[in-house]
């Protein structure tokens, strides 16, 4: 029983990797997670933007990022240049400013296509799941460890699982997919 256990606790695990990625899409409104990728080299050291400053959102088309040390106003400014977010951070000398343009129709189309690319991605490792978990029954049947009814059920709640699963990152994509495409 420890192998669909086993199997679940690695599909749960991606599936909370695609929400991250999808999370650090940007879909229109300003959303602090969409930094979260970004680090910032801080007196020698890579450290996570949300380390070095304070992030907020005063509008929803907006993040301000007040740093905890304005010394390091210029190393977050380029943290950001160096992302592949695509915005131009605006520096007042005690505050930077991210501006996020509302997406073209185009760039939401696109945007479209790395969701279900990425969904693909979590629906190919769900499979490489299942198949490392039926192998690892044929095994036990092999050696005689389990019966062949056995290896029977276990193979067919794998397989549910697995279609759990793979409904489960249906419904996430589709959703960021909604979220991008509303104006």
């Amino acid at each position: 029983m420890d192998v669909i256990e086993n199997a679940k606790d690695r599909m749960k695990k991606t599936l909370s990797v695609l929400e991250k990625d999808l999370a650090t899409l940007r879909a229109g409104r300003a959303n602090a997670q969409v930094l979260d990728r970004i680090m910032v080299d801080y007196y020698g050291a890579n450290v996570p933007i949300n380390q070095v400053g304070n992030i907020s959102s005063p509008e929803p088309s907006m993040l301000v990022i007040a740093p905890y040390d304005a010394t390091q106003i210029g190393a977050i400014e380029k943290a950001i240049l160096k992302s592949e977010l695509g915005i131009n951070p605006a520096n007042d000398g005690k505050l930077i400013r991210l501006v996020f343009p509302t997406l073209t129709e185009e760039r939401r189309k696109e945007l479209c296509k790395t969701v279900r690319k990425k969904g693909e991605e979590s629906k190919v490792a769900v499979r490489s799941i299942r198949r490392d978990a039926v192998e690892t029954v044929k095994k036990q049947r092999k050696d005689s460890e389990i019966t062949e009814d056995d290896q029977k059920i276990l193979e067919e709640d794998i397989q549910d699982l697995t279609d759990e699963m793979v409904k489960e990152i249906d419904k996430i994509t589709s959703e960021k997919e909604k979220e991008i495409m509303a104006v």
